[in-house]
């Protein structure tokens, strides 16, 4: 079916990966289709006060709220099988692509894992944690947010005669990193303070209500 050449372009949510050194993109996904419900809680890094019987201004704070993510995105391959000339991939694989593509998000790669083996065995490496790509999740040019994935699950639904998912949901679970994570001179740490100039721009096109609106006719 055709698309109105006045129909508005439908901006889709989604996530990006980059190199955390270079800022080069390695990979983006579009979700398949935008989630009704998006999510998000901030916790508030306040100093504690009242220890030891010492007085802390309780209107500090100790840095950026932690705020998190939570989605669930639906994947379905049903339209793409109905012409299975046009989407071989989808009739071979059905939904697994798409759900490889997410879970790579939080796997390293073979070629990553045997490289820090075979250097390991060589006594060339001293063993730490691998480093993942920078991850971005994005919705709306108002928000690309350097990300850390909490918390994901796939619920495969539906199954074609081979058994290949082709139906789906996924739920993500998402940490935002802020400066106290990475540091102001990391790329991701750069992205958050886009992020947060963006959020005191919005909150300052914010009309504020007059005093008597909340009953009162002025404050001491």
């Amino acid at each position: 079916m055709s698309t109105s050449p006045l129909s508005p372009r439908l901006v889709k949510g989604g996530i990006v990966t980059m190199d955390p050194d270079t800022s080069v993109v390695q990979s983006v996904i579009a979700l398949q289709y935008n989630p009704d419900l998006l999510s998000r809680t901030l916790q508030i890094q306040s100093l504690p006060g009242g220890q030891d019987g010492v007085r802390v201004d309780a209107l500090r704070l100790r840095g950026p709220a932690v705020e998190t993510i939570k989605l669930e995105a639906e994947l379905d391959a049903t339209d793409q099988l109905e012409f299975p000339t046009q989407n071989p991939l989808a009739v071979q694989y059905g939904l697994h692509p798409q759900l490889a593509q997410l879970e790579m998000l939080v796997n390293p790669t073979v070629e990553t894992l045997l490289a820090d083996d075979a250097m390991a065995n060589a006594g060339t490496l001293e063993i730490i944690p691998l480093e993942q790509p920078l991850t971005l999740f994005v919705w709306s040019s108002s928000r690309v947010i350097p990300v850390r994935l909490t918390d994901f699950s796939i619920t495969e639904e539906a199954f074609d005669q081979n058994l290949n998912p082709i139906r789906a949901k996924v739920s993500l679970g998402m940490r935002v990193l802020n400066v106290d994570d990475l540091g102001f001179d990391h790329p991701g740490g750069r992205l958050f303070m886009s992020y947060l100039t963006t959020k005191e721009s919005l909150a300052s096109k914010a009309t504020s209500a007059a005093i008597t609106t909340l009953g009162l006719g002025g404050l001491p």
